[in-house]
């Protein structure tokens, strides 16, 4: 799905599916559309985008079928469509923020005890998710049902423009966004966050060009989870809390809080792939609970490891 600049290594295309122009058309659908427009056009909206987009299509059907075992073609395109279009629906809702057609998020919270544990101990928490339905609904359900400070990890665009236009939504749900690149100096915000019992949430499924992975197994195959969130759960004493979201309806979440992970100070690197292991595993079990909602199509990104045409990017 990467345009062809970015896979010669040039410069963002505007109008490439992650530029700025199709940003902007569709950060102003998400806000000014009518009521009816903004609740069901983002489905048929995603369904279209599958149907031009074989190699995309082909990834999410190769992700089904490690998620849940081989199926029926009939089965694989119903699932395929659902994925578009509940990947279309929250990244519209995820726009929404800050504009007329903003509205608060209906959630069922399982698993609420053990964030009210993480909480408890005082230390700030590193909240681990991933590419699934409304996983930017997590940071204004986190600040709103729990009043703590939620921070965002994530890895610039290669658009910045467009970065602009969805971080702008970003903010208005509540949430702080920090950028990382491959400056050491970058963590630093991040631990002074957690020190004053804030949040911090990394998403887990892709690894960043230069940040270290540790190798894993996931759905039955080689994968690889990133360090960063493992050693700053290390350094600030901070548990680890995997949260997953999957997107039930129109504004209609469903998050699955897991048991939080304590990181000792001292630990050598079979407890840190321990730990990345449980992370990985935390991951699998909801995927295979909510098969449709990965929203990995095999975006052309940097990893440890190129995969091949073949196979599916691991959760690095």
């Amino acid at each position: 799905m990467a345009s062809s600049g970015d896979e010669q290594g040039g410069g963002p295309n505007e109008l490439a599916y992650d530029g700025a122009v199709f940003r902007k058309l569709a950060a102003w659908g998400a806000r000014n559309g009518p009521e009816w427009f903004v609740r069901y056009s983002p489905a048929v909206i995603g369904v279209a985008i599958s149907a031009i987009l074989p190699e995309a299509r082909r990834t999410v059907r190769h992700n089904l079928h490690r998620i849940r075992g081989d199926a029926s073609r009939a089965r694989d395109t119903l699932d395929v469509a659902r994925t578009f279009a509940s990947y279309a629906g929250a990244f519209a809702e995820s726009l929404m923020s800050g504009s007329k057609n903003a509205g608060i998020p209906h959630a069922i919270v399982y698993g609420q005890r053990n964030f009210d544990q993480a909480i408890a101990l005082g230390r700030g928490i590193v909240l681990v998710t991933a590419h699934t339905g409304g996983w930017e609904t997590v940071g204004m359900l986190i600040g709103r049902d729990f009043g703590v400070r939620m921070m965002m990890v994530m890895q610039r665009e290669r658009d910045e423009e467009a970065r602009v236009v969805h971080d702008s939504s970003r903010k208005a749900a509540g949430f702080e966004i920090a950028h990382v690149d491959d400056d050491p100096l970058d963590a630093l915000p991040l631990l002074r966050h957690l020190r004053e019992g804030g949040v911090i949430g990394v998403q887990i499924d892709r690894t960043p060009k230069g940040k270290r992975a540790r190798q894993v197994s996931f759905l039955g195959r080689p994968g690889a989870i990133p360090e960063g969130p493992i050693r700053l759960a290390q350094l600030s004493g901070a548990p680890i809390v995997p949260v997953y979201c999957s997107r039930a309806g129109f504004r209609e979440y469903r998050v699955d809080v897991h048991t939080p992970i304590l990181v000792p100070r001292k630990l050598d690197d079979a407890g840190v792939d321990s730990v990345a292991q449980s992370i990985a595993d935390d991951l699998a079990a909801f995927l295979r609970r909510n098969p449709t909602q990965w929203f990995d199509f095999g975006i052309k990104r940097p990893s440890p490891r190129q995969a091949s045409p073949s196979e599916s990017p691991p959760p690095a």
